[in-house]
C-alpha cells in the first residue's frame, strides 16, 4: 500500500458538500467510489477540510492508502476520465510519505469569498453571493482587520459547531474591490463551523452601512452569535490552499 496524495478542484453547486452521506452526492463519495473501482480494495479518503454544500474548491487537499500497480499520473487521468463530468477535477497526484495526513499536516487552509456588487446581472457565473446594494470594500476591509489575531469567535460560530475551542488564530482577512466584484482572502489554521460565512455576513453589513465599526468590535467582543450577521451563502466560498510545513 501508498500513500497519494491529491489537489482537488470541484464545482460545490454539484456536490452536498465534501463528507459522504447515505442518498445525496458528495466529493468523498464521488472520490472514494471511483477509486475503488480501479485499485479493486476499500478505499477511505481524508479531505483537508469539509466543505459544506455549495462551497467550491480550487486547492482542497486529500489522501488515500492504495495499492495501484501505475504510475499516479496514469490514475489521475483515469480519475478525471469519469470525475470531471460530476464536476469534479484531480489537479495533482503523487506519492507522499505514510506520515503525511492531509488533515492533521495542514498548517493553514486559505478560503476566498466573492460577491458581486452590481444590479441584478443577466449572465454570470453562480460562484458569488449578488449583492445589488453599494458595498463599501474599505470599510469592510478595515472591520475585517479587527478580526485578525487571536480572539474567541462564538459571535461567528453555528449553533451546530462541534469544535472544542471557539477560540482560533486568523492570520489574514484582506478585502478588496476589483471592479463589480468584492473579494476576501481568508487564512487561518482551522475555522469553526461556518466561521467564514458568519464573518463574511456580518462585516456585508458594514459594507452597507448596517453596521459601524465600534458596533462590529462590539459583536466581536460579545461573544453572541444572535448579534452577528446572517450566514453568507455557501456559493460565494472557495477553498483556495491548504498550507504544508513541507
Amino acid at each position: 500500500m501508498k500513500r497519494y496524495q491529491f489537489i482537488l478542484e470541484y464545482d460545490g453547486s454539484r456536490f452536498f458538500g465534501w463528507q459522504r452521506q447515505l442518498l445525496q452526492p458528495t466529493v468523498q463519495q464521488a472520490l472514494e467510489d471511483q477509486l475503488v473501482f480501479f485499485v479493486k480494495h476499500p478505499v477511505t479518503i481524508h479531505g483537508a477540510g469539509r466543505t459544506d454544500t455549495g462551497v467550491h474548491a480550487t486547492g482542497q487537499v486529500a489522501h488515500a492508502d492504495l495499492n495501484y500497480p501505475h504510475s499516479p499520473y496514469r490514475l489521475q487521468v483515469a480519475l478525471n476520465h469519469f470525475l470531471t463530468q460530476k464536476g469534479l477535477s484531480i489537479v495533482s497526484c503523487h506519492e507522499v510519505d505514510s506520515n503525511f495526513h492531509a488533515r492533521f499536516s495542514a498548517v493553514y487552509r486559505c478560503y476566498q469569498y466573492r460577491i458581486l456588487n452590481r444590479i441584478a446581472p443577466a449572465v454570470w457565473d453562480a460562484k458569488v453571493w449578488h449583492v445589488a446594494k453599494p458595498l463599501d470594500a474599505d470599510a469592510m476591509h478595515e472591520a475585517a482587520q479587527q478580526l485578525v489575531g487571536t480572539y474567541d469567535f462564538s459571535a461567528f460560530r453555528d449553533s451546530k459547531c462541534q469544535s472544542k475551542s471557539p477560540i482560533k488564530t486568523l492570520s489574514q482577512f484582506d478585502v478588496i474591490r476589483q471592479g463589480e466584484q468584492i473579494i476576501a482572502t481568508i487564512k487561518a489554521p482551522s475555522f469553526l463551523h461556518h466561521q467564514v460565512r458568519i464573518m463574511m455576513g456580518t462585516i456585508k453589513a458594514v459594507g452597507a452601512g448596517a453596521l459601524s465599526l465600534d458596533e462590529f468590535i462590539s459583536i466581536r467582543d460579545g461573544k453572541d452569535r444572535t448579534k452577528a450577521g446572517a450566514t453568507a451563502p455557501p456559493e460565494g466560498l472557495t477553498l483556495m490552499k491548504v498550507g504544508y510545513p513541507f
